[in-house]
């Protein structure tokens, strides 16, 4: 993993030994070799096999470029290759060999590996909760996350009883899934009980400083399977209001804001990842909507007033913002392409950075640390436009004008439509909430009320917020180890809104929605 060199010989000499397992001679032509690429990833299936092998003889067809943390640009030219797809035939796997519990594409290679559902003595009990989704809770997200571990520890903590859970793990060095719960129940792994409660999450190995050694292309295209067929089949849009990184999840409290997990961080490549989807990171409104090269308000294609709504989309390769903390407390990052853009209190590079008084509750001063997401929004987010002067775009954000460099030549975000909240009429602010519970009068007799108290943050009601979901609220009250016990309890209607760089939660009831 960190010597480059290394990684290719040993990749070579894998493939090496699975040709010769196959009985087969090596030689000069990869379409010869389908066979030992579809055996590297040790799939149980033949569907399995031959999609793994499919999805590497796609990028010899499409050519792939990489820039490496040395900054050295590596090219893959395009090729021409009609792979020999029968020598996999030599593999033996069958069809279908699955445990009827895994919940996966039948083209990627997925294993059930059960995450304890265990009662523990004194009323405790790990490391899930049984429930009925979609049915009740309903399903509304998927979470990606990494697992800041390798996979012989994913797997290790993932069957303690004692720890968190989660739906699915995904191995970095060919993209095999684990699966550890059903996606009916309730795993914990979000940090927020509203979201766990109507999330599947899915942990990736890996480390977010360290994204050439473990963000692999073989993972990225499993987790993109696995997340299309989620998606399609619990009726999930693909998109960044409903695939949210865990770096998305709010806190619950004011109280938790601060601890809330940063991964997979910036690293992580969404575009690519989207692209993968089927979903891209598009225009949604044609240039002549948005007044492209028009007058010096700045309403052009890279989004201004007029625009309404950008997209965060920044050149992945090329947009290099330096991190600190990747070696260590003040230690600077090496220069890598990130999906994060950084944002400023005005349009200089030199202005301070915007202020996130829930990550930073003593002073609410942002950082440039890999982990601080005090002032940062990531690719595929979509924000309400504030500004625009010269080459910088203003965006409404954690009750704030936040501005980023987006220049015409090389920009940072694309135009968009949304629907935006604003305050109702007459009021001064917008409370704003970490998780969307339901007002004390849904509560039935026997179940205890929970609080629904506003977050910190301070939102002027003239500003505006890219809704991303409508959504009744939901507590799922799963206290004890019988299911039996368990209800849902639902109330009145919230919407989901890209507060900063993490989501929140409105009520209906305070807002006005309108179209930009």
């Amino acid at each position: 993993r960190t010597e480059a060199a290394a990684n290719v010989r040993g990749g070579a000499a894998l493939l090496a030994h699975a040709q010769r397992e196959l009985g087969a001679p090596p030689s000069a032509d990869p379409a010869d070799w389908y066979g030992a690429v579809a055996a590297y990833p040790g799939a149980d299936t033949a569907p399995a096999a031959r999609a793994f092998a499919d999805e590497v003889y796609r990028v010899i067809a499409e050519g792939q470029r990489r820039t490496t943390a040395e900054g050295q640009r590596v090219e893959l030219p395009a090729a021409e290759v009609t792979p020999d797809t029968a020598t996999a035939d030599a593999l033996g796997l069958p069809d279908d060999g699955r445990d009827p519990a895994v919940e996966c594409p039948r083209r990627i290679s997925c294993a059930w590996l059960p995450a304890p559902y265990e009662e523990l003595g004194d009323g405790d009990y790990g490391n899930h909760d049984l429930a009925d989704r979609p049915e009740s809770p309903a399903i509304e997200s998927i979470v990606i996350h990494d697992t800041e571990a390798t996979w012989e520890t994913t797997l290790d903590l993932v069957q303690d009883p004692t720890y968190v859970s989660w739906h699915y793990s995904l191995r970095s060095a060919d993209g095999h899934v684990a699966q550890h719960v059903a996606t009916k129940d309730v795993g914990w792994h979000a940090g927020n009980w509203y979201v766990n409660a109507t999330s599947v999450g899915l942990e990736h190995e890996g480390f977010l400083t360290d994204p050439d050694a473990w963000y692999t292309e073989a993972m990225y295209r499993s987790s993109a399977r696995l997340v299309r067929y989620l998606a399609e089949r619990y009726d999930i849009p693909l998109d960044r209001h409903h695939i949210l990184g865990h770096d998305n999840v709010q806190g619950p409290t004011e109280e938790s804001v601060a601890g809330m997990h940063t991964d997979p961080g910036p690293y992580w490549d969404w575009a690519h990842y989207f692209e993968l989807l089927g979903a891209p990171f598009e225009a949604t409104a044609p240039l002549e909507a948005t007044g492209a090269g028009a007058d010096a308000n700045g309403a052009g294609a890279a989004g201004g007033p007029r625009a309404g709504v950008v997209t965060i989309a920044p050149d992945y390769e090329r947009h290099t913002p330096e991190f600190t903390d990747c070696a260590g407390a003040g230690s600077a990052c090496a220069p890598h392409g990130s999906s994060a853009v950084r944002l400023h209190t005005a349009p200089d590079h030199e202005a301070p950075l915007v202020s996130d008084f829930g990550t930073h509750p003593d002073d609410g001063r942002s950082t440039i640390g890999v982990n601080d997401v005090g002032a940062r929004a990531t690719a595929g987010q979509q924000f309400a436009v504030a500004d625009r002067r010269g080459d910088w775009t203003a965006i409404w954000y954690l009750g704030q004008r936040a501005w980023f460099h987006n220049p015409p030549e090389a920009p940072t975000a694309l135009p968009a439509r949304g629907w935006v909240a604003t305050g109702r009429p007459g009021a001064e602010t917008i409370p704003v909430y970490g998780r969307a519970y339901p007002e004390a009068g849904a509560y039935p007799e026997g179940v205890p009320v929970q609080p629904v108290v506003p977050l910190e943050y301070e939102i002027p009601a003239n500003q505006e917020y890219v809704v991303g979901l409508r959504t009744d609220s939901t507590y799922y009250w799963a206290t004890t180890f019988d299911p039996a016990g368990h209800q849902v309890i639902s109330g009145e209607e919230y919407y989901q809104v890209q507060l900063g760089h993490r989501v929140a939660y409105v009520r209906a009831d305070d807002v006005t929605v309108r179209r930009r």
